[in-house]
């Protein structure tokens, strides 16, 4: 089944990615990995292109343009090649939708031209050492005092968390306002009392410099207040749907990668004197994956349509989000199983796809948190 989303302006930009990917991602991704972070001049290489802030505003550096058709182009393209390091769709697709719908004019001024260009690399920091997907139970304090908040506590698991140079942060700014006492509150690099820690060592994504946070009294203006004090879990449960998408958006496109190059690893390995894809086990194993795999992209493609139109609901994205980040596992899983030993060694893609693929189902809300949403709105 053709996708028929896209127009001849979003395959002139996926063509532009896809140029970008192969020259300035594709031969260093596996030196990145050794080094578990990406370097900056990539950012700004890719700012120069116009692929990080083809959303924001044209008169601060950025394209004007608002649909997610071409935020789904760049991840697809990233995953095509398997450039699971690169943090650009924190920025695309997390950071910016806070900041399109919340930044006042002087924040814009002084933050977006460094956006768009790759100067500035971003990252928002939710998740606590003792609160994972319960994000009301966020410890981390912002406290005004005069025109500045004095932040204190700690974050972890934080996407760009080493590179990054401007973070939001989720605080407790009023504990006496249980869910109307959370804001966002952005600390830039070089704050006093802002310390990263270690470069977190995980099983995937190798390359994405993943950190611990740390606030010691950490003062920043009160300027730097995103939206209005108490809406900060408002903003956030407004925003998790498009996240979700996001994830979503990954998640067919590495099942379609680790499909096709099962497909032309079976027709190439023999076994009893023939492909291993002429085995009746191999297509129909296959053929599911396929079959389910087009399923999961078409709801993918139409829920991307009903984010730009401002349609796609929690539970619509909370359904979405599972469902194809649990397939992403499973053709992982019997990918990897057709390439039998040799899917075991590491110098053959489908390790590493599926090392990649894990933390899928977790991070964004758990499954189990996907279906406890789901099931709560269905009244239950």
């Amino acid at each position: 089944m053709k996708r028929n989303i896209f127009d001849a302006d979003h395959e002139a930009f996926r063509d532009t990615v896809r140029s970008f990917c192969e020259k300035e991602i594709a031969p260093h991704h596996d030196q990145w990995e050794k080094d578990a972070i990406v370097p900056r001049e990539v950012w700004e290489k890719a700012g120069a292109m116009g692929l990080l802030g083809f959303m924001m505003p044209e008169e601060h550096g950025g394209g004007g343009v608002s649909d997610f058709r071409y935020n789904a182009i760049l991840t697809e393209e990233i995953t095509r090649i398997g450039a699971s390091g690169i943090g650009f769709v924190i920025q695309t697709d997390l950071v910016s939708g806070y900041l399109l719908s919340l930044a006042n004019e002087e924040q814009q001024a002084r933050w977006f031209p460094k956006f768009c260009s790759g100067e500035m690399i971003t990252a928002i920091a939710m998740t606590e050492p003792g609160t994972g997907s319960d994000l009301q139970g966020i410890k981390t304090t912002a406290v005004l005092d005069g025109d500045e908040y004095v932040i204190n506590g700690s974050k972890t698991f934080i996407t760009n968390g080493i590179n990054s140079d401007f973070v939001i942060v989720v605080c407790q700014t009023d504990p006496s306002a249980g869910a109307m006492g959370f804001s966002l509150v952005v600390v830039e690099r070089g704050a006093k009392g802002f310390e990263r820690g270690r470069n977190l060592d995980k099983i995937g994504l190798k390359a994405q410099d993943t950190a611990e946070l740390f606030f010691d009294n950490v003062r920043v203006p009160a300027a730097n207040l995103l939206g209005e004090a108490g809406k900060g879990f408002i903003y956030l449960m407004e925003k998790l749907p498009q996240e979700r998408l996001s994830i979503s958006v990954v998640a067919a496109a590495a099942s379609r990668r680790m499909i096709d190059m099962t497909v032309e690893y079976v027709k190439e390995r023999k076994a009893f004197g023939k492909p291993i894809g002429s085995f009746q086990n191999t297509r129909f194993t296959l053929a599911e994956l396929e079959t389910e795999a087009r399923i999961a992209q078409v709801y993918v493609d139409e829920s991307i349509l009903r984010l730009n139109d401002k349609t796609l609901t929690v539970d619509d994205a909370a359904m979405g989000k599972w469902w194809t980040t649990e397939l992403q596992k499973k053709v992982a899983d019997q990918c990897l199983q057709l390439h039998g030993g040799y899917g075991y060694m590491s110098e053959y893609p489908i390790s590493k796809a599926y090392l990649d693929t894990r933390i899928q189902t977790i991070y964004g809300g758990t499954t189990e948190i996907m279906k406890e949403i789901i099931g709560r709105g269905m009244g239950l």
